[in-house]
């Protein structure tokens, strides 16, 4: 097949398609083809749909535990990568650890000349004791004079605070010794929780310390997701006075769904378990945590989304939000008269809606009928023919079978 005659022929029927257009769109402006003057129309009923309330909402792991160092040196190895999973007690960095050991060793060498000093204290202490005592009972028979028995009780004196001495020196050198062995452990930066790993700043070579800003990396516990969403004040007082206080408005919560930001619903329902109890004057809102089960991980510590609260209308009028006009923040609707002239009508919505559809509180009651396509092109007073919404459907299907059959046969 040649293929250069079936691209000519191609562009030369698309060619020929944006001519047709511009012909129609200049004789509508000309007034030779002039616009269809039915509208679909319908008959206002009541209903009670099952909508959401939804809130901006932020992802957090249930536990995020910043990484740091406890000691200064440069990092030797680094045991995990970004994005893994971890286990309490799990090595993730080590820190250059001769420094440290070599203080582990001296601190060792330091508690054994402690020992050894207070081996020396001990044995001095006996044998002033014992000297004390001989000296004592020859006092007695007055044998030796008040002198040499002094002497004796001075040096059996002198030995005690020795030994004092000697088991304070001990002391602090096992406390030294306890000081270096944990500086040395602090050089085997351990996950303190499960969790997974975050980004990794610092590689091999890089010289950190306690004081560093940033931390090492970040673990988070990411089994079960906290979703943070506001609510308004009002919307806290009408709880409120719906159920009471805030463990009876917990109890009281239905089931949350969250949607992600690509628009799909993340396939678990959480449960609000907390509402702060202070308000932020900034915003006049209260924040409110909803908790997800996350076992296979598929949340993200800082992702974001939407928490959709369900809402049962009870005999509800609901209207397609397609049929509304929006001026300044004011909504219309074009209702129809018996005459089949529309009338530009305000109208009132709650705030809770499905994207779709609006729930109206005042302007339109059942039994009105209401233009629900192409409510752009009209205008109030403008009289126009009626048609069903199947029957609006019904010409677009025709509309566009006809244009495919014009394409073909061209």
């Amino acid at each position: 097949m040649n293929h250069s005659k079936i691209f000519s022929t191609v562009r030369t029927t698309a060619m020929a398609l944006i001519a047709a257009a511009i012909t129609m769109g200049c004789g509508q402006q000309q007034g030779q083809q002039p616009q269809s003057n039915e509208f679909a129309v319908r008959t206002v009923t009541t209903d009670s749909p099952e909508l959401h309330y939804t809130y901006p909402a932020t992802i957090k792991g249930k536990q995020d535990i910043e990484i740091r160092p406890r000691v200064s040196g440069n990092i030797v190895r680094v045991c995990v990568d970004e994005g893994a999973a971890v286990r309490a007690g799990q090595t993730l960095f080590v820190i250059d650890d001769v420094t440290y050991r070599e203080a582990v060793n001296q601190a060792n060498a330091a508690v054994n000349q402690a020992n050894a000093q207070l081996n020396q204290a001990n044995a001095a202490l006996a044998t002033a004791k014992l000297t004390y005592t001989n000296k004592e009972q020859l006092k007695q028979k007055n044998i030796i004079g008040d002198y040499e028995f002094q002497t004796a009780a001075n040096a059996l004196k002198q030995a005690e605070a020795a030994l004092a001495t000697a088991k304070a020196g001990v002391a602090s050198a096992q406390a030294a010794l306890t000081s270096a062995r944990q500086n040395l452990s602090y050089c085997y930066v351990k996950s303190p929780a499960n969790g997974v790993v975050g980004s990794i700043p610092f590689r091999v070579g890089a010289l950190v310390s306690a004081s560093s800003v940033e931390p090492l990396t970040t673990v988070s516990n990411i089994d079960e997701m906290y979703v943070y969403f506001s609510v308004t004040e009002s919307q806290l007082l009408a709880m409120t006075r719906t159920s009471g206080d805030s463990k009876t408005i917990l109890a009281s919560f239905p089931a949350v769904q969250l949607k992600l930001v690509d628009g799909t619903i993340y396939d678990r329902p959480g449960k609000v378990s907390t509402i702060s109890g202070v308000i932020d004057q900034k915003t006049g809102s209260v924040s409110v945590r909803a908790d997800f089960p996350n076992p296979k991980h598929f949340l993200k510590t800082g992702g974001s989304g939407q928490i959709m609260v369900p809402y049962v209308a009870k005999d509800a009028i609901v209207i397609p939000q397609a049929a509304t006009v929006e001026v300044q923040d004011q909504k219309f609707v074009f209702l129809l008269g018996k005459d089949n002239k529309v009338s530009y009508t305000n109208i009132q919505v709650a705030d809770v809606n499905d994207g779709t559809n609006y729930i109206v509180t005042a302007g339109v009651k059942a039994g009105d009928r209401i233009v629900v396509e192409g409510v752009t092109k009209l205008q109030d007073g403008m009289q126009i023919t009626p048609i069903t919404e199947e029957q609006s459907a019904q010409k677009v299907k025709q509309s566009i079978q006809m244009g495919a059959m014009d394409l073909t046969k061209k």
